[in-house]
């Protein structure tokens, strides 16, 4: 799941995992509140309680995404304040790569 920018990499990952056989889908988040707001019949269909493998992968921060990725969940993100640098070296820092988005999600699945 993301949040905006983050989701052409989560569909390229989901793609990637597809391929591999691990059944994967992208869930974009524009807006906790907004989702928060929803019945439970919906909130249910966006995150069955039955799927317990999840991931997030936010640029800004990975505070808050813990509510959705659950305790066997990864955040893939910032952790930390006061990086400063061209994106591309931001995202290699701090991991916001396809390829640590897979295996992220292979570590989630057992795979």
């Amino acid at each position: 799941m993301g949040s905006g920018s983050e989701l052409s990499l989560c569909v390229e990952a989901a793609d990637k995992l597809n391929a591999a056989g691990i059944k994967t889908r992208v869930v974009s988040m524009p807006s906790w509140e907004l989702f928060e707001q929803q019945d439970a019949a919906y909130k249910e269909s966006v995150f069955p309680a039955s799927v317990s493998a999840r991931g997030s992968v936010e640029m800004a921060s990975t505070f808050g995404w813990e509510r959705y990725v659950g305790l066997k969940g990864k955040m893939i993100g910032m952790r930390s304040f006061g990086a400063s640098a061209p994106l591309k070296d931001l995202l290699k820092k701090f991991g916001i790569q396809v390829d640590n988005v897979v295996a992220a999600a292979k570590e989630v699945v057992g795979k």
